[in-house]
């Protein structure tokens, strides 16, 4: 049965919801307070990971943090403040970081992310597409022993997982990237990536479904949402009021601040990347990990982009020239012959992405309301997760059996 859906939130996660929603026949909208045109899902590092199925909630992340804490340079920097919402999630997070939890939470992340690889191939082998996909493996590349020990020891739990996973020393490094000059001590590699340019992707899926008829409402804001009996029956944003027979919430950072209209509370919070595009040859063509230093490197459409570091310090938008000059640092300590100008530093972008205390993605109803699917909280597997997490919120509207199991996502989960 046909549906009016709306959807609140613009980026990765709404579009693919929204682009499996009228496959199926519903008749969809889409709100978000930007243009479309900018925020994570435009700043990100590209990835499809399959390979990233340790959630950021491992044991040690804490006490990392506390050591980071100080250093406004480090991979993962919390800023401390005094926020309820905020002291609440950081003790879920304390919570959900045993190795147990961790443990058992491998199998369900990597599960997600091949359907979601798969699904993206699918977009691509249609017709209605022409972006830049490639599947080239990644590499997790170390420069000291105890990290190329720690990395292997996670890739070997790969290999459990049925993952291609090797063990590369410097010379097979240099053999598969030999023009790129790196600075390693070996990696490990995994061939179940694949990489994408965001910039790509996202307009020719807006492009696409304007051309079925999705509805598109930019630099709306939702006020309130007004419920009645279990249902909402009203969005309001700051131009007019909407009504549908669902709604979608994938507002990301941004969706605890909407679902606290309703009565719910869901624990994310906002964990800032950044950016860095080098438009010129730098001789990468293997998306990488630098390790030690927590950058990611990708190698897209016309350019190499440069991104790392998390950031929890709550929404907001300022660049960290700190935090940029980490990421030139490293791109300079792994690859020589990269050095980041003063320009390319100055034209670096931030993204907030949503983080939950468990590392696992909220997606499905909450039973608060008996009409809003929430998606949102997929941290930095955003990009990766995008067509599975859209596919899983068009089964459930349109009351289907999901194709994973929907119980680790839960939105009422506890921690």
């Amino acid at each position: 049965m046909s549906k009016s859906v709306i959807i609140i939130g613009g980026g990765i996660i709404g579009l693919s919801s929204a682009y499996y929603l009228q496959k199926e026949g519903h008749q969809v909208t889409i709100i978000d307070k930007s243009n479309f045109s900018g925020g994570a899902s435009y700043v990100n590092a590209g990835y499809i990971t399959p390979s990233h199925f340790v959630s950021l909630a491992a044991p040690g992340m804490i006490n990392k943090g506390i050591k980071w804490m100080f250093n406004s340079a480090s991979p993962f920097y919390v800023k401390p403040r005094l926020d309820t919402d905020f002291i609440k999630w950081t003790w879920a997070f304390k919570k959900s970081s045993t190795a147990a939890k961790v443990e058992s939470a491998i199998p369900i992340i990597k599960d997600i992310n091949l359907y979601s690889r798969d699904l993206y191939e699918e977009i691509k082998k249609s017709s209605d597409f022409d972006f830049h996909y490639e599947r080239k493996g990644l590499l997790m590349c170390y420069q000291t022993d105890k990290v190329g020990e720690e990395e292997w020891k996670i890739g070997q739990r790969g290999i459990k997982e049925g993952l291609g996973v090797k063990n590369l020393s410097v010379k097979d490094v240099k053999a598969i990237q030999p023009n790129a000059n790196l600075n390693v001590k070996g990696a490990v590699y995994y061939d179940s990536d694949a990489h994408m340019t965001p910039s790509d992707f996202m307009p020719q899926m807006i492009a696409h479904l304007k051309s079925k008829g999705v509805t598109f409402f930019e630099n709306e804001e939702v006020k309130d949402i007004d419920v009645a009996s279990g249902l909402i029956s009203k969005v309001v944003t700051n131009k007019q009021e909407l009504t549908a027979d669902e709604v979608v919430l994938a507002a990301g950072s941004w969706s605890p601040l909407i679902t606290k209209k309703i009565g719910l509370k869901i624990p994310v919070q906002a964990g800032k990347g950044y950016r860095i595009n080098v438009n010129r040859e730098t001789g990468i063509t293997i998306p990488a990990i630098l390790c030690e230093a927590k950058v990611a490197v990708t190698p897209m459409e016309g350019f190499t982009r440069f991104a790392g570091t998390m950031e929890v310090a709550g929404i907001n938008h300022s660049i960290n020239p700190v935090r940029v000059n980490a990421i030139a640092n490293a791109a300079k300590k792994y690859y020589r012959d990269v050095d980041i100008t003063e320009a390319e530093k100055t034209n670096a972008e931030c993204g907030l992405r949503p983080c939950t205390p468990d590392g696992l993605p909220y997606i499905g109803k909450s039973s608060k309301c008996k009409n809003l699917t929430i998606a949102t909280g997929h941290a930095m597997m955003g990009w990766s997760l995008g067509p599975a997490t859209g596919k899983l919120v068009t089964e459930v509207i349109s009351d289907k059996k999901t194709s994973l199991n929907l119980n680790p996502f839960h939105p009422d989960r506890t921690f």
